[in-house]
């Protein structure tokens, strides 16, 4: 099979011919329709996530089962799945035994399992996720990492009927974090610097758009009871809480291309004191908010807006993203 594969640190990803991949128990094999390129592929590019390259990596991966490995009884060949970041975890931990997310031995897409820029990946069975009919495979795709970080944001933020979320940055997740918040039925702000993007927030569903954290109390005098902060700027993040309302909640989504600090002023540290503020870090917390995920785009309530590669042009699909030029997923179509 094809498949991209990086040869090491910092090195350009390749394209090169390999053994597809034997289901082994309580596995299944998965013809890769649609990978979503995600910039937590770039940090592994760089070595910021421990990977043993040679390595193929990716993690928003979606297509059909062709073959089931030994014990698998609750998928079938023919089954249309995605699979999301962890996928399995050794179950005698005490978060395995509480149901919780931290199991520090887990095995997660992409990385200590072959991820999904490729023809063919393999897949834990009870770890995929069956696609809502009518879901197209690139729609899903970016949906099992961009997709359930921002829901599961959302969620776990717990807005209230009556109160506002705002969503700091409008890229790849930042877009479909606005149409989550408006297909949930809040009053939705977008926070964005970038004039040429004002129009599509709009578009996408955003009740305003302001600048910065400044903008969001002028906006109505009111500001945001939450802040998705979905930007992997810092500087930004931090303005964004002069923004932030009484009991206001702001979600940590992203991390810095730059490893910037994350350093608040005297005063805004007073001022997140006093207003007992609560910063909240966040990525994919539970199935059930991966399921509605998946459900508002199969209904049409959001839309992912993509780029679509083949994955012969892979590389070419990783410098955009890497450099910040993908508006706002790149999508691997490995095969049609």
């Amino acid at each position: 099979m094809l498949s991209s594969v990086i040869p090491s640190v910092n090195a350009k990803w390749e394209v090169k011919e390999v053994p597809t991949p034997q289901a082994g128990t309580n596995q299944v094999l998965i013809k890769i329709h649609a990978s979503g390129v995600c910039y937590t592929d770039v940090h592994i590019t760089k070595g910021e996530i421990g990977v043993q390259f040679p390595y193929t990596i990716g993690h928003e991966p979606a297509g059909e089962i062709v073959a089931l490995g030994e014990g698998v009884t609750t998928r079938k060949v023919g089954d249309r799945v995605g699979v999301p970041w962890v996928q399995s975890t050794c179950g005698r931990c005490e978060w395995c035994q509480r149901g919780k997310f931290f199991c520090p031995n887990q095995i997660t897409t992409g990385i200590n399992i072959a991820g999904s820029h490729a023809e063919y990946m393999v897949a834990y069975a009870d770890a995929t996720q069956l696609l809502p009919n009518g879901l197209s495979y690139d729609q899903a795709a970016p949906i099992f990492c961009a997709g359930y970080t921002v829901y599961s944001g959302l969620r776990f933020a717990d807005p209230k009927p009556h109160e506002r979320v705002a969503v700091l940055g409008i890229g790849a997740l930042g877009h479909l974090g606005i149409q989550y918040s408006k297909a949930a039925g809040f009053e939705t702000i977008a926070v964005t610097h970038s004039k040429d993007k004002e129009e599509l927030a709009y578009q996408l569903g955003a009740n305003s758009v302001v600048a910065d954290g400044k903008g969001l109390i002028e906006d109505q005098g009111r500001g945001a009871d939450v802040i998705l902060a979905t930007t992997n700027s810092y500087k930004a993040i931090v303005d964004s809480i002069k923004g932030l309302r009484p009991d206001g909640r702001l979600i940590l989504m992203g991390v810095s291309a730059t490893n910037e600090p994350l350093t608040l002023s005297p005063d805004l540290y007073k001022e997140f004191l006093f207003k007992r503020g609560r910063m909240i870090g966040s990525l994919q917390n539970g199935r059930e908010y991966l399921y509605e995920a998946l459900d508002y785009v199969a209904k049409g309530k959001v839309r992912v807006m993509t780029e679509i590669f083949p994955l012969e042009e892979i590389s070419n699909a990783y410098d955009k993203v890497a450099n910040g030029n993908v508006r706002f997923k790149a999508v691997i179509e490995p095969t049609k």
